[in-house]
This record gives structure tokens, C-alpha cells and sequence, in this order.
């Protein structure tokens, strides 16, 4: 998992898997932003088994799926609030980490 850090608490990697849920929660992040759309992709997990393995280990999930070049004011809020509402720090993640990383900016989290 290659995580890059936009603020303390904020971080943002490319596809995250369920196997790497676990990882994550040892690390002490606190929640999962989701920003890529089901069936992107062809290989792509679902959201709805990654949703699945943060419950287990007890980390808030967020899907706000974002089609690239389409975010609007209401997906931006929408990711400010899930960043505000895990009470720590998220891994945010798309299939390269640039969506995550333009709502990280447009709300003016940094």
C-alpha cells in the first residue's frame, strides 16, 4: 500500500484492498473514504467488501464515488464530513489517489 500523507488527518493511496483494511486499522486511522465508483474496472473489489472489513475492524466507511473530472460542491461536503466525522485520521482512495486528493483540496482540509 503506498500511502501519502496530505495532512495529519488525511492520507490518500491508490485502490485500497480488503486485505489491506487491517493494516490500516493497526495503524490507527480511524476511517475509510472511498472514492471510486463500483465496476470502474473489471478487478476492482466492490465497495460494499471493503465497507465490510472496516466494520470488522471497527473503522467508519464512507463511499463517495467520483467520476474523474465530475466532483461537485455536494461531494466535496460530503468528504469533509466524513474526514470530520471518523474522529481520527482516513485513508482517503480512488484508483490513483488524484480524485481523493482534489476533494482533499476543494475542501480546504490542509
Amino acid at each position: 500500500m503506498d500511502l501519502t500523507s496530505l495532512s495529519p488527518q488525511v492520507s490518500v493511496t491508490p485502490q485500497l484492498l480488503p486485505q489491506e483494511v487491517a493494516q490500516l486499522a493497526k495503524a490507527g486511522f480511524k476511517g475509510i473514504i472511498n472514492n471510486r465508483p463500483d465496476d470502474e474496472a473489471p478487478n476492482q473489489p466492490r465497495s460494499s467488501e471493503i465497507e465490510a472489513e472496516a466494520r470488522r475492524h471497527g473503522l467508519v466507511y464512507r463511499h463517495i464515488p467520483i467520476i474523474p473530472g465530475k466532483a461537485t460542491e455536494a461531494d466535496v461536503k460530503a468528504f469533509a464530513a466524513a474526514v470530520r466525522d471518523a474522529g481520527g485520521p482516513v485513508v482517503a482512495f480512488c484508483r490513483t489517489g488524484n480524485r481523493s486528493t482534489q476533494l482533499f483540496t476543494a475542501a480546504k482540509l490542509g
